[in-house]
């Protein structure tokens, strides 16, 4: 659990480094930088192809968890305020457990769901301010990137795979990155001349933020509940308003503090029910590169 953990808090970096070294106004060539080149890096480490049947999963979770899933966040981020985007996003618990309810006739038990409700409002005291601009395409991009990322979580999950978790996250990038490459073309200006500010922005985006956090993300979607996992990804604006406080001297009130207190109460408390309900893992198999 605190392996998959440090996944939502290394993306919480995202904005600070997004913000303070890579070129503005240009989020689809960022999202397509960020997976595409460690997509490329873990395929050729790993050297397994998938398997015959697997393809069709496989394209489908890169199309949720990664090509969809950034197009969307990045959507969001342009038209919302942060606070807004995130509080749409915390709605993920909650759309994992009604999949598992549809899907497979799994109700989560009430403390789980009362539990995900408190981080929402947690959340909404802590990002939002009175002037928040609720705009429509906004918030229907963040619910609909809430959702593929619910989904694609819980059927990685779900669908249970014999590839090494280098291999799966590696595909993943690598196809999420392809597929984000016609909307980084038509969408946005072409790059500047990089300054070394930038080409270390967007290393740290692909290598540590892409490589490093989704191996360990998905390596968590394999051994953990799936709702476990997701509220996990509460950690990540939890993050950024920590480096923002001590890196961009941004202020934390009395009411902030405490809607901190209320997610980090969430997480713990989701992760408790769902750890109660859930079967115990199998331990992962060693596999070879």
């Amino acid at each position: 659990m605190l392996l998959t953990a440090l996944a939502p808090i290394i993306w919480g970096s995202t904005y600070i480094v997004t913000t303070q070294f890579l070129p503005p106004d240009r989020p689809f060539i960022a999202a397509l930088l960020r997976t595409l080149p460690a997509g490329l890096l873990l395929t050729l480490f790993a050297r397994q192809l998938p398997g015959k049947g697997q393809w069709g999963r496989l394209l489908l979770l890169s199309a949720l968890n990664i090509g969809f899933f950034q197009a969307l966040l990045f959507v969001a981020a342009y038209r919302l305020p942060g606070g807004v985007a995130a509080v749409v996003g915390a709605i993920q618990p909650l759309l994992v457990m009604a999949l598992a309810w549809a899907l497979d006739g799994r109700r989560s038990s009430g403390v789980a769901i009362i539990a995900a409700m408190a981080g929402i409002a947690g959340m909404a005291a802590l990002l939002l301010s009175p002037g928040a601009v609720w705009d429509p395409a906004g918030i229907a991009a963040a619910l609909a990137g809430s959702a593929s990322m619910a989904a694609g979580t819980y059927l990685a999950q779900r669908w249970k795979t014999n590839m090494p978790v280098l291999a799966f996250t590696g595909w993943q990038l690598l196809a999420g990155g392809i597929m984000l490459a016609p909307a980084a073309i038509a969408f946005d200006p072409p790059l500047p001349a990089l300054t070394m500010t930038h080409v270390l922005g967007y290393a740290y985006l692909s290598l540590v933020g892409a490589m490093a956090a989704y191996v360990l993300w998905f390596r968590g979607v394999a051994q953990l509940p799936p709702v476990a996992v997701s509220s996990l990804g509460l950690l990540s604006p939890l993050t950024a308003v920590v480096l923002g406080w001590a890196l961009l001297d941004q202020r934390l009130d009395g009411i902030s503090l405490l809607g901190m207190a209320t997610v980090l109460a969430s997480i713990l408390t989701v992760q408790w029910a769902a750890q109660r309900s859930a079967p115990a893992p199998l331990p992962l198999q060693r596999r070879s590169a």
